[in-house]
């Protein structure tokens, strides 16, 4: 059974919009079966193909007038030369809903997007599943969603995550890693990965993580940007408008996907995730990976942050909202409701902005203490859908 994925809704309106829609995401994310599920009527090709692609470069042109207007191409990266053919021929018709390009090497399409086909292409993103996709994970205890993770696959086949993520991981650091020059030693890539892992939840300190991982601060910044590009990991922003404290500048290390952390630490068991230092920092990084998650699959840009002091005071999460409201979010991992879960919470300033406090944890009670909403994680989809 395809499950039906949020970004459907969003991509559909784009195409009447825009001649040229780009979905990019990291691999196995259901790209390819959100495309051929929404839109059955385009043809489809995937040029991981090596026949398909000598068969486009032998005649761009003539493949693209002969395919006509409704076309998906799929890891588009891998033809280049394809790209200002596209732009020619979708500036001549001047209609919106032509090309679909998808491509999990977003670094590379980006690039090749920027050059050929800026403005006219949507750049939309597709990431592993969100809460509010994925029923089956109402029956799963916590520990064990942050130790499966997201990624359809998973799901699909009832694969083990110790199954499924080692491989994964190899097969992006042998495949997408490999093919740039800026990766020269794949080992140490390999443990600096596992470093970022140990790192989830901390700002971020480029020259001790450089220095542990035995290579320059330079080829550190390259590393975590190719990480970025590729949705692995992603660099939560301090948050300091309308503040005139001094606050921390450095960004917070998160995964997309909290699978491939536990990957990563060597976790193989929920029972393993229960009692591991980094359970709450694990935990932070559910919560804020699902807020970012949700966001993309609407189609919004996410406007997520942390909030830190210089004297240590901080709050977990950041959710600025389009109506200009502000949600600050604590969350905490434990099961029990502690009233310390609120003393941040309360020294967060009141700018000129409306502010709505809340504390997410694993306990069992949704309610109101103060001016700040308790929420539950039972019912995180449900507050992603009336909140976020």
């Amino acid at each position: 059974m395809i499950i039906k994925r949020s970004l459907s809704v969003h991509l559909q309106n784009m195409l009447k919009l825009f001649p040229v829609i780009s979905l990019t995401g990291p691999r196995q994310s259901g790209k390819t079966t959100l495309l051929k599920d929404v839109f059955p009527d385009y043809q489809y090709f995937n040029l991981e193909r090596i026949d398909l692609r000598e068969m486009i470069l032998s005649d761009p042109m003539g493949f693209l007038i002969s395919a006509g207007p409704r076309v998906i191409f799929d890891e588009a990266q891998n033809v280049p030369e394809l790209f200002s053919y596209i732009q020619v021929i979708s500036d001549e018709r001047n209609i919106p809903g032509q090309y679909i390009l998808s491509g999990s090497q977003s670094f590379l399409l980006n690039e090749q997007i920027s050059q050929s086909l800026a403005g006219r292409v949507k750049i939309t993103h597709l990431l592993p599943f969100d809460t509010t996709e994925l029923e089956i994970i109402r029956d799963q205890s916590i520990c064990q969603t942050i130790l499966n993770g997201f990624y359809p696959r998973l799901y699909d086949y009832q694969i083990a995550a110790n199954d499924f993520y080692p491989s994964y991981l190899q097969t992006y650091i042998e495949r997408d890693v490999r093919s740039l020059k800026a990766v020269e030693n794949l080992n140490s890539f390999s443990r600096f990965l596992g470093l970022c892992a140990g790192r989830i939840g901390q700002v971020l300190n480029l020259t001790s993580l450089a220095n542990d991982a035995g290579i320059a601060v330079n080829t550190a910044k390259a590393w975590l940007s190719l990480l970025e590009s590729s949705f692995i990991i992603y660099q939560l922003q301090p948050y300091h408008r309308n503040f005139n404290k001094r606050l921390i500048k450095s960004p917070k290390l998160y995964f997309y996907d909290t699978g491939i952390a536990c990957s990563l630490l060597r976790l193989t068991n929920q029972e393993m995730v229960s009692t591991h230092y980094s359970y709450g920092a694990l935990f932070e990084n559910l919560v804020i990976s699902e807020i970012i998650k949700y966001q993309n699959h609407l189609g919004k840009r996410p406007a997520v942050y942390y909030w830190r002091e210089s004297n240590g005071i901080e709050i977990d999460c950041i959710v600025e909202k389009e109506n200009n409201e502000i949600l600050a979010i604590e969350i905490k991992g434990g099961q029990t409701f502690n009233k310390d879960y609120l003393k941040n919470l309360k020294k967060f300033p009141q700018g000129d902005q409306s502010i709505r406090k809340m504390v997410i944890y694993t306990g069992d009670q949704n309610t109101s203490i103060s001016d700040t909403q308790i929420r539950n994680w039972s019912n995180f989809p449900e507050f992603l859908k009336a909140t976020i």
